[in-house]
């Protein structure tokens, strides 16, 4: 074997993944996977927008876990292959952890929560965020909640609560509880629910398909479905 195929070979593999999969993936799929004997990861956990910029700036993922919809553009455009739908997350809300745990069990109630809250975090581009501004179109009570909103550039909206810039965070349940000290409320009422399905795929320039296909496959394991659930992920 020549050094350019040695170098090759040591080479890590490139898993770009979206955020709202990042504790399941990061902290129990990834380290079983390298326990199996499966080839080093290189991981980039980022919204699937970030991660969309970094490919459209040209990087190649050897596999990527992001939004079922993103990825199916990226696979149009030859750059990823193979999709396959993996877990999905609805939209939930969070509160300071001493905090009085509001009602939120019907549409009613999710509004009477919201317009009383000093301030509600919720993020600027992510599909939550995103999917919460028109809701409060919709409902009729936009100006009355973005007046004193917390809009969160990137990262978990609820940090918000424990540094005290917001009384509630809405976010997508798998980022939630990325911030254990924050008390999960719970998920939207039925009636105005969103949820984000995320897929797999591989990368159509992946340099070993043996070792991209192995990684793909193990993020569809039952291990991995475990920690998907454990972590408020709907395995699909």
């Amino acid at each position: 074997m020549d050094s350019h195929a040695a170098s090759e070979d040591a080479r890590p593999l490139t898993l770009f993944c979206a955020f709202a999969l990042k504790q399941a993936v990061q902290d129990v799929i990834l380290p079983a996977y390298i326990q199996a004997g499966g080839t080093p990861v290189e991981a980039v956990f980022e919204p699937t927008f970030r991660l969309l910029t970094r490919i459209e700036s040209g990087a190649r993922p050897d596999v990527m876990a992001g939004i079922t919809g993103s990825l199916a553009d990226l696979v149009k455009a030859n750059i990823l292959t193979d999709p396959r739908p993996v877990a999905r997350t609805g939209i939930g809300v969070a509160v300071p952890p001493d905090a009085q745990i509001p009602d939120i069990s019907t549409v009613e109630a999710f509004i009477a929560a919201v317009t009383s809250a000093r301030s509600v975090a919720y993020s600027r581009s992510g599909p939550s965020g995103i999917y919460f501004a028109g809701l409060l179109e919709r409902l009729g009570i936009a100006e009355q909640v973005k007046a004193r909103a917390t809009v969160i550039d990137a990262g978990p909206t609820a940090v918000a609560l424990l540094d005290g810039r917001a009384d509630i965070a809405i976010h997508q349940l798998s980022e939630l509880v990325l911030v254990p000290e924050a008390a999960i409320v719970g998920p939207l009422p039925a009636a105005v629910q969103e949820y984000t399905d995320f897929s797999t795929a591989l990368g159509s320039e992946a340099f070993r398909v043996a070792g991209a296909t192995a990684l793909r496959d193990f993020l569809h394991s039952p291990g991995a479905l475990a920690a998907y659930s454990t972590n408020v992920l709907e395995p699909a």
